[in-house]
């Protein structure tokens, strides 16, 4: 597939998935199956709404080389033909990752999340040459993670406008999942100047902005919890309603946020998704550690912040 095709297939509000374990932090691929089919039964895994695995907040990082492609083969599987499935990728060196990229197309991803190389200290042509050798060796697209908080020096690491621009030629090179770093001369804005040929995904809960800049999508944390939210301000955006958009996310963020900060200070990690899903009558098993599961009475208040919310339950 070109880049024209696969843009089709990679934007909108973009659902990461969470990881369902058992009580002893094995996969619970059983339960992988029937929530999948829950997210696609509630609107999820469409080209705007593409499903996302093995990403950060689906613990990824935590999953192993073996792990990784059973959760992402057993998410294929139990979604209909039509679902577009991306799978993240754990940064490795290029060859690694190409192995990689290869096996999650084999396993019927039509995309992949790839961080910026990890600890390796790249420059902006190390990046170009990254993500060329990767595009040049498999057919579905590639989402680029602006993971800058991981290198040494965002100020030079960081993806900048002008490496995108030279990244137009690889033609798989479909997206960028977009923040700037702070204390940087990058500024935010300067996605506009890659927006016409790349889909920007806003990564830095600015939808509102990112959509007036040109993007074509975002992430949200909640969206595979109670997908009806994140498609109606999907909706707003593309049909530049601005200012409601604005206000939804403004209203839920104000009501969600306290118990986010306060479950988030006892332990790190991504425990809150899986709190939230739990609350809303989906659980999805423990995080691993040394993540800490939510308590019952941490997912006791959860259930109040979404019936205040209007969030239907199961």
């Amino acid at each position: 597939m070109n880049r024209e095709e696969l843009q089709t297939m990679i934007g909108g509000c973009i659902a990461t998935l969470p990881t369902p374990m058992d009580d002893d932090f094995n996969l619970d691929l059983a339960r992988t199956t029937e929530i999948t089919q829950w997210w696609v039964e509630q609107g999820l895994g469409t080209g705007t709404s593409p499903l996302k695995t093995s990403a950060a907040m689906g613990e990824g990082p935590d999953l192993s080389d073996d792990e990784w492609p059973h959760l992402l083969r057993t998410v294929v599987r139990a979604a209909n033909a039509d679902t577009k499935v991306i799978c993240a990728l754990k940064p490795k060196n290029t060859l690694h990752t190409i192995d990689d990229a290869k096996r999650a197309q084999d396993l019927g991803a039509i995309g992949l999340q790839i961080d910026l190389p990890f600890m390796h200290h790249s420059n902006q042509d190390d990046l170009v040459r990254f993500y060329t050798d990767i595009s040049d060796a498999i057919e579905i697209g590639i989402m680029i993670y602006n993971t800058h908080w991981f290198t040494s020096d965002a100020s030079v690491e960081a993806m900048r406008a002008e490496t995108m621009l030279r990244l137009k030629d690889a033609e798989h090179v479909v997206a960028l999942k977009w923040s700037a770093p702070e204390g940087t001369d990058i500024d935010y804005d300067d996605m506009t100047k890659f927006a016409d040929t790349f889909n920007v995904i806003d990564n830095s809960a600015q939808p509102v902005r990112c959509h007036k800049n040109g993007g074509r999508g975002y992430i949200s944390p909640w969206v595979a919890a109670y997908p009806k939210h994140d498609l109606e301000v999907w909706d707003l955006l593309e049909a530049g309603k601005y200012d409601e958009a604005q206000a939804e996310k403004d209203r839920v963020g104000s009501i969600i946020g306290l118990w986010g900060a306060k479950t988030g200070a006892k332990s790190g990690g991504y425990r809150q998704m899986k709190g939230i899903m739990a609350a809303m009558g989906n659980p999805v098993g423990p995080p691993r550690p040394p993540t800490l599961p939510c308590s019952e009475d941490e997912i006791a208040e959860a259930q109040d912040v979404v019936a205040e919310l209007g969030w239907s339950v199961g």
